[in-house]
C-alpha cells in the first residue's frame, strides 16, 4: 500500500449527465473518490458502469455542448470545474495526462509518432525542435520500444499494438505529469503484451512517483497494479478499499459476483463459468433503489425502494449495500479463493521483465 500523502485527485459527489434526444443519461451519479500522491487506484466494473466517463471528466474531455458536470472535482488542489479553456490547456499534460484505450485512434495517422511527441513537448516546454526530438527518443527508450531511433519516424499504423501502447505511454509522460489516467490500456492487446504493459506501468509509477487512476474491467490487472480498488456499477462506486482487503473480504454482492465470474486456475474442465444474471440498468431511467437489486440474489423489498448510503466498515473500506452488515455472505470464502487464484494465475515472478 502506498504511503498516504498529498491528495492529488479529489472527486466529491461528482455527477455527469449527457443530453440525448428525448432523454438525459446519468452516466455518473455521485462519485466520491480520492487519490493520494504516489497512489494507484483502480476503477473496475462492467462496460457502461461509468469508469471511463469518470476518468475523462477529470480532464474535462467530454463535449461541453451536451455534457453537464456537477459536484466537486479537484486536481492537485485546483478546482477543475472552475477553469477556463485557457487554464485547462496547461493542466492537460503538465499536471495530468491520459493513456487512451486505443492508441491507433488517439494518435494522428498523418504524422509520425516521434513528431507528435516532440510537438507536445514543444507546446508545453520552451525547447528547440532538436531538443524535443532528443527528449522523445529518451522517452521511447524509457518505455522500451525496440530500435527507438528508427521508431521515432514510424507512423502509428507501422507499429504493432504493443508498441503503439508504449508510444502512447511515452506521449502521456512527455511533460512529466503528476497524475496519470489509464483508460483500459491493455484491453486490445494479447495476454503476453498485456502483462508487459502492466509491468511497465507499475515500474514507471514507482520510479516517477506517479498517482494513477487505472480503469479496467479485468480484476486480475487491478490486483497487480493497484493500491486501492473502487468498484463501479451504474454510475456509482458501490465498494472501495485497499486492494488486498477488498478482494479477501468483499462486502458488496456485485464485487463478489465479479470475482466469481472470472475464469481462473481453479476452474475445472467442463465446469460452468458463473455469470451475473440480467443486464445493467438503463442510465436514462435508473430505478429508485439500489441499481443492482434486480440482479442481486440477496435483495429484499427495501433494496428496490431505498438508495443505499455509503457505509464505512473501517477507515479505508466503504460499501453501498443495505445488507452489508446483516449478511454473512456464504460466498466470501469462495470470492477470496477466486481473488487468490486471479493474482497467482496472472503473474509469475519469473516474468518480471517487460
Amino acid at each position: 500500500m502506498a504511503e498516504q500523502g498529498k491528495t492529488m485527485v479529489r472527486l466529491h459527489d461528482l455527477r455527469v449527465t449527457f443530453k440525448a434526444p428525448g432523454k438525459t443519461i446519468r452516466a455518473v451519479s455521485g462519485v466520491d473518490l480520492e487519490v493520494a500522491e504516489g497512489e494507484v487506484v483502480a476503477l473496475i466494473g462492467e462496460s457502461g458502469s461509468g469508469k471511463s466517463v469518470t476518468l475523462r471528466s477529470i480532464m474535462r474531455l467530454h463535449p461541453e455542448s451536451r455534457t453537464r458536470i456537477e459536484g466537486g472535482l479537484e486536481v492537485d488542489g485546483r478546482d477543475v470545474l472552475a477553469m477556463t479553456g485557457r487554464e485547462l490547456s496547461p493542466l492537460r499534460g503538465d499536471t495530468v495526462a491520459m493513456i487512451f484505450q486505443e492508441p491507433l485512434l488517439a494518435l494522428d495517422p498523418v504524422y509520425t509518432v516521434g513528431a507528435q511527441i516532440a510537438e507536445t513537448i514543444r507546446r508545453h516546454r520552451k525547447v528547440s525542435a532538436a531538443e524535443a526530438r532528443a527528449q522523445a527518443l529518451a522517452l521511447f527508450e524509457k518505455v522500451r520500444i525496440p530500435s527507438p531511433a528508427r521508431r521515432l519516424d514510424a507512423y502509428p499504423h507501422e507499429m504493432s499494438g504493443g508498441m503503439r501502447q508504449r508510444a502512447m505511454i511515452a506521449l502521456a509522460l512527455s511533460c512529466s505529469p503528476k497524475v496519470l489516467l489509464a483508460d483500459e490500456p491493455t484491453t486490445a492487446l494479447d495476454a503476453t503484451v498485456q502483462i508487459q504493459i502492466l509491468l511497465l506501468l507499475r515500474e514507471l509509477q514507482r520510479e516517477l512517483g506517479l498517482s494513477i487512476v487505472f480503469v479496467t474491467h479485468d480484476i486480475g490487472a487491478a490486483v497487480e497494479v493497484a493500491d486501492r480498488i473502487a468498484v463501479m456499477y451504474a454510475g456509482r462506486i458501490v465498494e472501495q478499499g485497499p486492494a488486498a482487503q477488498l478482494l479477501a473480504q468483499p462486502r458488496h454482492p456485485y464485487t463478489m459476483s465479479l470475482l466469481q465470474s472470472r475464469s481462473h486456475g481453479a476452474l475445472q474442465k467442463g465446469q460452468r463459468l458463473q455469470t451475473i444474471p440480467g443486464a445493467p440498468p438503463d442510465l436514462s431511467n435508473l430505478p429508485p433503489g439500489c441499481a443492482f437489486a434486480p440482479r442481486c440474489s440477496y435483495a429484499v423489498a427495501a433494496c428496490q425502494a431505498q438508495q443505499p448510503a455509503e457505509l464505512r466498515l473501517d477507515a479505508q473500506h466503504a460499501v453501498r449495500c443495505l445488507r452489508a452488515q446483516e449478511l454473512q455472505f456464504a460466498e466470501v470464502a469462495n470470492a477470496a479463493a477466486a481473488a487468490a487464484a486471479i493474482s497467482n494465475d496472472l503473474f509469475d515472478p519469473t516474468k518480471e521483465t517487460a
